[in-house]
């Protein structure tokens, strides 16, 4: 019987874990009365004694009765009985609750159908748990479901399960073992269940001896102390230790084939948010920033690089721990070369704290620098800025960009140059409707240069009257990229950045589509983003300048208004006789304005001589180096090591303030009374310094020892001078007096003789054992250990009452 309910209370601890997926709290009440039902069964099934296969049995039968008088008792004969009526129901909601898990994100709402699958879960759970313990008897393999039951939120959720709630379920798994561990015992004999004590320990030795029964104190003492030691290192070891690495062998993706849930986050999916944000009614900030150059800057979150032929999706990114923002300048961008014109930025953004499950940096491409708190990581092909262990939420960060500011004389130079770039920036499936292969052939025509090729794709979503800019599409297929582009050409920017990145792809130049946020509004001397600038373009590769953003998305009022096209996407000026359209070498090698030599150009990301940061670069960070980090932690930790000697030193001030009063002749009965209660108080300060002392000095005091019989030992054993001796003779004759005299008489303060008999006992030791006794006294450690102890005999007299309410029951 006992087992049975030890069973169900872990099973019930361990459904706690699940509370971070819900939205509510009425899965708890629900899984709470379908675990009572198993217990319910569970003890029904001992008093009867059934077989162990009869009693999960009995459990199922229960836990449908349960569900049907929750769920569906209208279709039910009289409330629980099920019926053809009350079993359809249930069926139905069990699929309305599994097509909502698979439809929502954790935490989800407490629909019917998703209360019914927790419920019929934990319920599961709990026979299985009590089959395993309380008839097959085997409590530790209980384990093994309990364990189940807390994977589901480890890895559905991004955050480590709460502390309490694995205290809890911990706790409910040592219960089940500690009444496992009395159930073997009991075997043996009645226990006898009385509290450690020296005292008590004769008693019930002999009580075991004569009667046959078994004293389990110290063994179930020592059984609580593991459990409770195991639960204290499992919460507090993690905090102290730091955060391991994946071995090289291991990748370290986002959620990633092969990486392990400690190395992953979930991504949601790119698309369905930006559409979310752009059908909002109204309008919410996002973000704010400022920059050095006071223009506004497309903030980039996400790189899509894989068509399936139906949208584009993202490769997990991977980011090594030299890739941390911590470690300095990021990866070198992607074909990125010297004679590029860049634009060197300082950006300070503020995330707001309303974003959710955002582990993913909005920044202007491309970064070569940030600086931000947290484990954050940098994707080396697309310098996407991550964490698996961070939210971006409310955070502020600096970032220096370099982006690339190309000419068009510059862009079409670089013709004929193959790209150096990854095969799945030109991939595409090969069921694709021959009719948009025709247009991107159709399209790009007369087109003299690669780069004139991506500015006629551009055009020809532009182009006034070509495209319409609306919110409501026909969904994602490659039917629906053939009905966007030829018949129906009404889209949001999501359709226009996915069809000129497919169509650029078809043409031979490698692309990717970009999700982030336009350059939002400025307001004072910042720029706020808000959810309607969530947008999404294109971005096409050139070697030797690398990836650059196109804008197809009309733009102004028929379309995503805060959208802009970039200097080089601009329409070519129309030619005029006598121009020239042959680039100058060296015309854009540099940020500055006057040409320079490729080979004598600065590195953006050096840093001089004198330690300042070359243009663009973040300022030196003031923050505190790390061997001031390091010193502080050693700080802190010196302080936690000396706790016990501040207790101990405290605990001696109290005793030695108190030594030291003076009691004068008492001049009537209630004065008498109060000097009485003085001299008790003094002398038990004396004597309570006394034991602590010597305790701290290796000198222990025996417990059959009186006081006089104490002092006779340490005058004769240490040789104690004859003040030291008359000192310790002083305060064992106050001791006994107030315990044993009807008038002790007049105390005199001994704050004196105790410090005598101190410095007699310390030069007895060694100088090591009187450190100890200063920076780590055994005393104040034998103080915290009697602690723990009352708390374990705090569960002991719950077990007694207990057991004695069964023996009264009986009699």
């Amino acid at each position: 019987m006992r087992l049975t309910i030890a069973s169900g209370v872990s099973a019930f601890t361990a459904a706690l874990l699940l509370s971070p997926l819900f939205q509510g709290g009425g899965w708890f009440w629900t899984s709470l009365g379908a675990v009572l039902a198993v217990v319910a069964a569970g003890l029904l099934s001992s008093r009867l004694s059934l077989p162990a296969w009869a009693a999960p049995l009995v459990g199922l039968a229960a836990t449908w009765m349960y569900m049907t008088a929750v769920f569906a008792s209208e279709e039910a004969w009289a409330l629980v009985v099920p019926t053809k009526g009350s079993v359809l129901e249930l069926a139905r909601l069990l699929g309305v609750g599994w097509a909502d898990i698979q439809r929502f994100a954790a935490p989800v709402p407490e629909t019917e159908g998703i209360t019914l699958l927790t419920a019929g879960g934990v319920a599961i759970i709990a026979i299985t748990v009590d089959l395993l313990a309380a008839r097959v008897r085997r409590a530790a393999l209980s384990g093994l479901p309990l364990l189940a039951l807390a994977t589901v939120p480890a890895t559905i959720l991004t955050e480590p399960i709460s502390w309490w709630a694995f205290i809890v379920a911990a706790l409910g798994f040592v219960s089940l073992l500690i009444a496992d561990g009395r159930e073997r015992v009991g075997h043996w004999g009645r226990a006898v269940l009385v509290r450690r004590t020296r005292q008590a320990a004769p008693a019930a030795s002999a009580t075991s001896g004569s009667g046959g029964s078994a004293d389990t104190t110290a063994m179930r003492l020592s059984g609580k102390r593991i459990g409770f030691a195991a639960i204290l290192l499992a919460v507090l070891l993690p905090a102290a230790l730091p955060a391991m690495e994946p071995v090289s062998f291991f990748t370290f993706g986002v959620g990633g084939r092969g990486s392990g849930p400690g190395n992953s986050i979930s991504i949601a999916n790119p698309i369905a948010s930006l559409k979310g944000q752009l059908d909002l009614p109204e309008r919410r900030v996002v973000l704010t920033y400022s920059n050095d150059d006071q223009k506004p800057h497309y903030l980039r979150i996400y790189a899509l690089d894989t068509f399936d032929g139906q949208q584009f999706g993202m490769t997990q990114p991977k980011g090594a721990p030299q890739n941390r923002t911590e470690n300095g300048p990021l990866p070198e961008p992607p074909g990125l070369g010297p004679e590029v014109k860049v634009n060197n930025v300082v950006s300070n953004i503020q995330i707001s704290d309303e974003i959710e499950q955002l582990q993913f940096l909005p920044l202007p491409y491309p970064p070569r620098e940030i600086r931000v708190d947290g484990d954050w990581r940098a994707d080396v092909d697309t310098l996407m800025v991550f964490s698996t262990r961070e939210e971006a939420a409310g955070i502020q960060y600096d970032v220096s960009t370099s982006e690339p500011e190309p000419t068009a004389d510059l862009l079409d130079s670089l013709d004929g140059i193959r790209p150096e770039v990854d095969r799945r920036f030109l991939a595409l499936p090969g069921d694709l409707p021959p009719e948009v292969g025709d247009l991107a052939t159709k399209i790009t025509a007369d087109a003299k240069t690669t780069y004139d090729a991506a500015l006629k794709l551009q055009e020809f979503f532009t182009k006034p009257g070509n495209f319409q800019y609306d919110l409501r599409t026909q969904g994602h297929s490659g039917s629906a990229l053939r009905d966007f582009l030829i018949r129906d050409r009404v889209g949001y920017c999501e359709q226009f950045a996915s069809a000129m990145a497919v169509l650029a792809r078809m043409v031979g130049i490698p692309s990717r589509v970009a999700i982030g946020y336009t350059g939002g509004v400025q307001t004072g001397d910042r720029w706020e983003v808000g959810t309607n600038d969530s947008h999404s373009w294109p971005e096409l590769y050139f070697e030797g300048v690398g990836w650059l953003p196109f804008e197809p998305t009309p733009s102004g009022a028929a379309g995503q208004g805060s959208a802009r096209v970039p200097a080089y996407a601009q329409p070519r000026p129309t030619a005029t006789p006598g121009t020239s359209s042959t680039p100058t070498p060296g015309a854009s090698s540099s940020s500055a304005d006057e040409p320079q030599n490729p080979a004598t150009r600065r590195n953006p990301r050096e840093v001089d001589r004198e330690g300042t940061v070359a243009t663009g670069i973040l300022p030196p960070d003031d923050s505190m180096p790390l061997i001031g980090k390091i010193g502080i932690g050693a700080a802190a930790l010196l302080l936690v090591l000396l706790i016990p000697a501040g207790l101990r030193l405290i605990t001696r001030n109290r005793r030695v303030r108190s030594l030291g009063w003076k009691v004068s002749q008492p001049a009537d009965e209630l004065t008498a009374r109060m000097v009485s209660g003085r001299d008790q108080l003094t002398v038990a300060a004396a004597w309570a310094e006394l034991d602590d002392v010597l305790y701290d000095y290796g000198m222990a005091r025996e417990p059959s020892e009186t006081p006089r019989a104490l002092a006779r030992r340490l005058i004769q054993q240490y040789e104690f001078d004859a003040g030291s001796a008359a000192a310790v003779t002083a305060i064992a004759s106050a001791v006994e007096r107030v315990l044993f005299a009807r008038d002790p008489g007049r105390i005199e303060p001994m704050s004196k003789d105790l410090r005598k008999v101190r410095q007699a006992l310390a030069i007895t030791v060694s100088r090591g054992r009187r450190v100890r006794a200063v920076l780590l006294p055994p005393s104040t450690l034998r103080r915290l250990r009697m602690l723990g102890e009352r708390l374990l005999d705090g569960f002991d007299l719950l077990e007694t009452i207990r057991l004695r309410r069964t023996a009264a029951q009986k009699g």
